[in-house]
């Protein structure tokens, strides 16, 4: 199916990142279920192979291969470990801030370090007492002279305990155009880490606070202007947002197909193959379906946006497919397993929790929902993909061969 979007380039990458998944990231897992917390050797190892600059120019040291090759590489790590392709749409989130608001001197500062591995970045704008109503933010900051001080904290900062560079939106006045955007380094004074909690999946990840207490940041730190930081959170979340995070579920939702289907083969009841049965075929051909159906809504909608086309509608319904679509699937390898399913010397119990982690962020299903039904009733605001799509269209490919 894949081959209806993909190039020569593509399908080297696809193996080159599955073959690197195999044996650096499955041999780690055990490690991070274990420990429930952030790995940062492998996080590390994984920037250094130069993934986190897929959507980068060239000329700053990136791939430039574009959303679609971004997509293969998320997936083919979270076919493996939701951790650490969730580390790698993280950074994603961070490097589109930079890509598309960043002045001369940040992009040549930052997107070289990004593209070498040498810079995991973040986006942060949730809090704590907002959640996801950007414009109810509180965290602020002030201008003295050729700084500005940050006070506030974010919540929920995806790579936020192995972050080097915050991209944070707080507030400079009032109303929608009273946000801005800030690059705040991790060593920076008046900046720290709130404890790592323990969650339900994803282990190897984070996703933690981040406080500033008079945080002092130099006026140069500031991404556009006084009042881009709405457009700075709305891009990264519609943009890039959706498409990581669609790329994420793709990607578990294929180890779920994978690992059912082999469990299916292997147990044996009733003199045959559990895979025999009618009922857990009906259940496979429900599953597979799913999977075809969310891979196709994923790669057009990341097609549209390399092609530099209004593709907004298209990756929300992207994120609420594959989303919906891998804990559907989920449940029904449980059923599948049933109570050898519940015990962790198998991965399925893994990928149900891994899988319920990609449903919050960039919108709930119901609030892709809801702005669907505004594109349904010409209700719809705008497409960010429009505004933004003389900086994301990606060259042509070498086509595959027919």
């Amino acid at each position: 199916m894949d081959s209806y979007f993909s190039s020569r380039l593509h399908h080297r990458l696809r193996e080159t990142v599955r073959g690197f998944a195999e044996r650096e990231v499955r041999p780690r897992i055990d490690e991070m279920e274990a420990s429930r917390t952030v790995h940062h050797e492998l996080s590390r190892r994984i920037a250094e192979q130069g993934w986190l600059g897929a959507t980068i120019s060239p000329e700053y040291g990136g791939m430039g291969a574009g959303h679609l090759a971004k997509t293969i590489i998320i997936e083919e790590l979270s076919r493996v470990s939701g951790a650490m392709g969730a580390m790698v749409q993280a950074s994603q989130l961070g490097t589109a801030k930079i890509v598309h608001f960043g002045s001369d001197a940040q992009r040549k500062t930052w997107l070289p370090k990004v593209a070498s591995g040498a810079c995991l970045p973040t986006i942060a704008v949730t809090e704590p007492e907002s959640g996801g109503h950007v414009l109810g933010m509180e965290a602020s900051a002030v201008r003295d002279g050729d700084d500005y001080i940050l006070n506030g904290s974010k919540v929920y900062v995806g790579n936020s305990h192995v972050g080097d560079l915050h991209g944070v939106v707080v507030r400079t006045g009032p109303g929608s155009k009273g946000l801005t955007a800030f690059l705040v380094e991790a060593d920076r004074p008046g900046f720290r880490l709130g404890p790592q909690q323990p969650a339900m999946g994803l282990h190897g990840f984070s996703f933690g606070e981040l406080i500033f207490e008079d945080c002092r940041v130099p006026a140069a730190n500031r991404l556009g202007d006084e009042g881009d930081g709405l457009a700075v959170a709305y891009s990264s979340s519609v943009l890039y947002g959706r498409a990581n995070l669609t790329a994420v579920s793709l990607g578990i939702h294929t180890a779920i197909l994978e690992e059912t289907t082999r469990f299916a083969t292997e147990r044996i009841r009733y003199g045959k193959p559990l895979s025999e049965l009618p009922t857990v075929k009906l259940k496979l051909g429900q599953m597979q379906s799913r999977l075809m159906t969310a891979r196709l809504a994923a790669y057009h909608a990341v097609h549209l946006l390399d092609q530099g086309l209004s593709c907004d509608t298209e990756l929300m319904n992207a994120k609420l497919v594959n989303v919906e679509s891998a804990i559907d699937s989920g449940r029904n390898a449980m059923e599948i397993h049933a109570a050898a399913g519940l015990f962790t010397d198998r991965s399925i119990e893994r990928y149900l929790r891994d899988a319920h982690h990609i449903f919050a962020p960039a919108g709930t299903s119901d609030i892709q929902l809801l702005r669907l039904g505004e594109v349904a009733l010409g209700q719809d605001k705008g497409s960010w993909s429009e505004r933004l799509s003389d900086l994301v269209r990606t060259p042509e490919l070498e086509p595959s061969p027919a």
